[in-house]
């Protein structure tokens, strides 16, 4: 049962609006390349479309009804956007759920070294990565510097022009008998990605720092120290991010495809914050539901596992005069999800791991994955059909494409996403989202008419569901 090719139903005028939405996608992923800056920009794009802070409204005490749109931000790093409908909350919400983390690589806790005057930073890689795509890239470093005094600084080099980019070298191939006869997997090691930022000794008049032992070290701080007024101890309170330095760029000689980092989830994430920033009065609540640490299990207080939404939810309803722990749990049980994320699409390339029947395709739009998981669907959330049904009335009746599919041949592999935990309350939940290749690399590839079908999925099942 083949799925049609999404470009086929649209005028060229209509594919000149397709390129323009993900021309704005592009600019959302270029310049949102960790969670806290995705926070940011959703919090600026939530503000100037009329959302206002829960907190301010809480401390304020200042009541809510049907219509007002808020949103709370939590700890910088995931936010809920809520759109309050005509209906009691405890009927039950429309939620839109994507994670905004990706695997990247992350500085240490002590992270500045010298070795045979090279200086370098000591990492810990982030998610599941191959850790051999990561050599010879040109790198960027974005985050935070916490100071003691309060202050936070927020640190990137390597994505203006004018800044150097940093990188992990590799070995050259005339040396390279021993390596190249290893498996893939330790090809390079984990504590091996060492990230060159210089190799330059500190100059200068002074005659005691003349006799430093590190002086590359030293100067390494010290340009530290004059840009970002920070000192070597501030990286114990730092969450610093090494990801691939550069902009989201067109791929492919038609430009239909977009070559990105962090494609994985926030491709999901974007398209679910565009529909529901388009959404007009309605008669369910609409969430959107960006979240941290998808990609090391949805634990900590700003992953999944965190019962930072369930608050938040309980917080609304109190602010709208109608709390109780039975109705919270009611609004949890009532509710309807997609749990939106990515797709592996077919890649004819390796197509061996691949079911042809049961695979993603680019351009033949959003993909439901009725479940997920490994070993014989473990750990997956695998939805009901009489859910699956009531999605395929609502995308066809808002001529959405749509495809089915699953995450390669049985026991080839496997993946999860938050979809599990919010089953846990007894709503009703399924994974939906992009296809991608490369998911997981350094930069991975979408369709952009797939992108475009995501939004307009998201926005449909915000309208119907």
């Amino acid at each position: 049962m083949e799925r049609k090719n999404a470009w086929k139903k649209y005028t060229k005028e209509q594919i000149e609006e397709i390129f323009e939405f993900c021309e704005d996608y592009k600019d959302f992923i270029s310049n949102c390349k960790t969670e806290r800056e995705c926070v940011t920009e959703t919090v600026r794009m939530a503000e100037q479309s009329g959302y206002k802070d829960l907190k301010d409204c809480i401390e304020n005490n200042i009541p809510l009804k049907a219509g007002d749109k808020v949103y709370i931000n939590y700890m910088g790093k995931a936010i809920a956007l809520f759109q309050l409908g005509t209906q009691p909350l405890e009927k039950g919400m429309n939620i839109l759920g994507a994670h905004i983390d990706s695997p990247r690589i992350d500085l240490k806790q002590n992270p500045l070294y010298e070795d045979t005057d090279i200086a370098l930073l000591d990492t810990h890689y982030y998610g599941g990565i191959k850790k051999y795509q990561w050599v010879t890239l040109a790198l960027a470093l974005h985050g935070v510097v916490a100071k003691k005094d309060g202050t936070v600084v927020n640190i990137v080099i390597g994505e203006d022009e004018n800044d150097p980019v940093v990188g992990i070298s590799d070995l050259l191939a005339h040396l390279s008998a021993d390596q190249m006869a290893k498996k893939a997997s330790v090809v390079i090691e984990g504590e091996d990605l060492n990230v060159c930022v210089g190799s330059m000794p500190l100059i200068s008049d002074d005659e005691g720092e003349k006799k430093e032992k590190e002086l590359v070290k030293a100067n390494i701080l010290a340009i530290l120290k004059e840009k970002y007024d920070i000192e070597e101890e501030d990286f114990l309170s730092a969450e610093i991010e090494v990801v691939p330095a550069g902009k989201a760029r067109d791929y492919g000689l038609d430009r239909s495809m977009i070559f990105g980092y962090g494609q994985d989830d926030r491709v999901c994430a974007y398209t679910s914050l565009a529909a529901m920033l388009q959404m007009e009065q309605t008669t369910k609540t609409n969430v959107c539901l960006l979240v941290d640490k998808e990609e090391i299990g949805s634990v900590g207080a700003t992953g999944m596992h965190s019962k930072f939404f369930e608050n938040a939810v309980a917080e609304v309803m109190n602010l709208m005069g109608d709390y109780s722990e039975l109705k919270v749990r009611r609004a949890l049980a009532n509710s309807k999800m997609l749990s939106s994320d990515v797709s592996a699409a077919y890649d004819p390339n390796y197509g061996s791991v691949m079911e042809k029947k049961n695979s993603a395709y680019f351009g033949r739009g959003i993909v439901f994955n009725k479940y997920t998981g490994a070993r014989g669907k473990s750990g997956s959330n695998d939805a009901n059909a009489e859910y699956l049904g009531e999605l395929r009335r609502i995308m066809d009746k808002h001529d959405v494409n749509f495809q089915t599919a699953e995450l390669g041949k049985v026991d080839q592999g496997g993946g999860g996403t938050i979809a599990y935990i919010l089953a846990q309350y007894g709503m009703e939940v399924i994974d939906s989202g992009v296809a991608l290749h490369n998911m997981h690399a350094p930069w991975e590839i979408s369709s952009k008419v797939d992108v475009y079908e995501a939004m307009r999925g998201y926005r449909a099942f915000l309208l119907e569901a």
